[in-house]
């Protein structure tokens, strides 16, 4: 992946993302994932996954197993219809996280919850601390106003560091999203001893001399503290990882 370095942050073009392109999906991937595998490019600390997923009307992802992998998904576009094996049979549309952990072990679909719309999302998996856990499954909606040129944190660890009306996750980090109207700024300040990862899953912003568009991320480390300029609407996610 070609990355471009300035102090405390190196940017990640969208355009390096892997890709796989079948007849009802089209995925971009961060980092390594399914037949993409980059060797320097599997994760950024407990982040492991971040697909950008785009799944035709009616179609998605049948049956399938997960093991000690916290898996968030985010709605841009479209909705989905999510069934698993604890008996959850959920539909889950934009503003809504669906945070599941899945622990020794759990089975679940994803599905394109219309005939006629596709359905845009991201997928994210965080490595968890605890492992062989009971699996759980929540889903909340989180209020637009919440999140309009400001930071909403949608899910953060359970370890005693828990934002209130945030999904609790096993790991040591925290997922915030932001919606920008076109000018708007928004501070991103990593604190000592963590680590930043911004994604910009919509639209077009500048940090520094540096443009993103969506697809692009970047990685900040402690002590950077930048400012991101929207050039349009946009929405961008930030995790703050230990």
């Amino acid at each position: 992946m070609t990355q471009t370095t300035t102090p405390n942050i190196t940017i990640r073009p969208g355009e390096d993302r892997g890709t796989t392109q079948l007849g009802w999906l089209h995925s971009r991937h961060s980092f390594s994932f399914g037949r993409y595998y980059d060797p320097s490019n599997v994760g950024y600390r407990s982040l492991r996954v971040i697909n950008d997923d785009i799944v035709s009307p009616g179609a998605g992802f049948g049956e399938h197993a997960h093991e000690d992998m916290e898996i968030l998904t985010w709605v841009l576009d479209g909705a989905l219809r999510h069934k698993d094996s604890l008996g959850h049979t959920q539909r889950l549309e934009p503003g809504e996280l669906q945070a599941m952990s899945a622990g020794s072990g759990i089975r679940h679909s994803e599905y394109s919850d219309s005939k006629n719309d596709t359905a845009r999302f991201l997928q994210v998996w965080i490595e968890p601390t605890s492992r062989d856990v009971h699996p759980r499954y929540d889903q909340r909606r989180f209020e637009a106003e919440g999140r309009l040129n400001r930071w909403q944190t949608l899910a953060s660890g359970v370890s005693g560091s828990g934002v209130e009306g945030a999904l609790p996750i096993y790991q040591d980090t925290e997922m915030r999203v932001a919606d920008l109207d076109a000018g708007a700024s928004l501070a991103v300040k990593v604190a000592d001893g963590r680590h930043g990862y911004v994604h910009v899953a919509t639209g077009s912003l500048r940090v520094g001399e540096h443009k993103l568009t969506s697809g692009d991320a970047l990685t900040a480390e402690a002590g950077a503290d930048l400012t991101l300029d929207a050039l349009g609407p946009a929405q961008v996610i930030w995790f703050d990882l230990g």
